[in-house]
């Protein structure tokens, strides 16, 4: 199957070959000839990493009147890091459209004053997080009256991270003639109520990988230690993983700051991402992280959200999260783009029980490894 077999126009494919995207993943295949040729509600369910932007994207593109300098879609996503993706990846598709087609993207951490300049341009999409697309609305600078499409991308994490408040007020304020397209990696029943409350009941439901909640290609992995040797694990691993580059998650924002202060006196190339720091403290790291500067970030699971990284050889769990769902999210971080990667849970011998219901929840299988 190639995008040409999808509808694609041949100014994307060009834009997408540039990118290196040459063949189409699980969820692009199902979704783009659904969302190029019917006028629908849609629910797209699939781990994240595997192309859900260009599966909502390219549609979205193509659905633009770019002689209309109204705005036309919505797409919602949880955090700065992923609204900025999203947008710049939109963005490198059209590079052969002869339709010139304008986004903006707008999000907490930014001077609100610069965004309300920049929307009296024409735009034709708008990416955005959801309290600064409600701020915006609010100060009644933003106009959607004229949307056609509203996506919903990363719909649990924005749930887990407590905008279900803001959700339902955009869902409200934007209904009437749009479709609204909803992409997840799990289901929970948050986002049955958003999709019974604010859907159609003959949205299209595409599924990928249905059986496995997490990526296939990652290998899920325990190793067995004490709360006193965590620092020594971490650090042999870490050596072991020579180049490959990683996410260490912790669960609380003290645990990150105390294990980057140890690695760094171990001489590791590390970095803390963690709640209490300022944006431009984020973004710094974030960027080094991004170009490889940086090999090893350790992080919270919220600070960690819309983190898209391509090639992490693994990601390492400090302690097992309490949450399943953070399981998938924390995992999910590397194999991402069809590559393999590893997931490995540094637990004590009472957490072995905790393994055994992850694997039966997630229908995954751990490994035990030794160093």
């Amino acid at each position: 199957m190639t995008f040409k077999d999808l509808g694609v126009h041949s100014s994307y494919i060009k834009g997408l070959k540039e990118l290196g995207i040459k063949n189409p993943t699980e969820i692009q295949e199902k979704t783009i000839p659904v969302l190029l040729k019917s006028n629908t509600d849609f629910i797209g369910l699939a781990q994240t990493g595997t192309g859900k932007t260009a599966a909502y994207g390219l549609p979205v593109l193509n659905s633009v009147d770019s002689s209309s300098a109204v705005v036309q879609a919505l797409i919602l996503s949880p955090t700065r890091e992923l609204v900025q993706q999203i947008k710049k990846q939109l963005f490198k598709f059209t590079k052969y459209v002869p339709e010139k087609i304008f986004i903006e993207a707008v999000y907490g951490g930014e001077k609100i004053e610069k965004q309300i300049s920049r929307l009296q341009r024409p735009t034709h999409i708008i990416v955005a997080t959801p309290g600064r697309l409600i701020d915006l609305i609010e100060k009644e600078s933003i106009n959607l009256r004229s949307i056609k499409t509203v996506v919903l991308d990363e719909a649990d994490e924005m749930l887990s991270m407590g905008f279900k408040k803001e959700l339902d007020s955009i869902l409200k304020y934007t209904s009437g003639a749009r479709n609204t397209w909803l992409f997840s990696a799990t289901m929970p029943v948050e986002i049955q109520r958003i999709i019974s409350k604010y859907m159609e009941p003959n949205a299209v439901r595409v599924t990928v990988n249905k059986d496995s909640l997490v990526n296939a290609n990652i290998e899920h992995q325990y190793l067995l230690t004490s709360i006193d040797e965590k620092t020594n694990v971490v650090s042999n691993l870490l050596d072991k993983f020579g180049e490959g580059r990683g996410i260490i998650f912790c669960r609380t924002k003290l645990g990150v700051q105390k294990l980057v202060l140890e690695l760094k006196e171990e001489g590791f190339s590390v970095d803390a991402l963690e709640g209490d720091m300022k944006q431009n403290e984020r973004d710094k790291v974030m960027r080094m992280f991004k170009k490889g500067t940086l090999q090893f970030l350790v992080s919270t699971d919220v600070s960690a959200r819309g983190i898209d990284v391509t090639n992490l050889a693994f990601v390492m769990h400090h302690q097992l999260p309490e949450n399943l769902e953070y399981y998938t999210h924390r995992s999910g971080r590397t194999a991402r783009a069809g590559k393999k990667g590893i997931s490995i849970a540094l637990i004590l011998p009472s957490e072995l029980q905790r393994v055994h219901q992850i694997q039966k929840a997630l229908s995954i299988k751990f490994k035990e490894t030794i160093l």
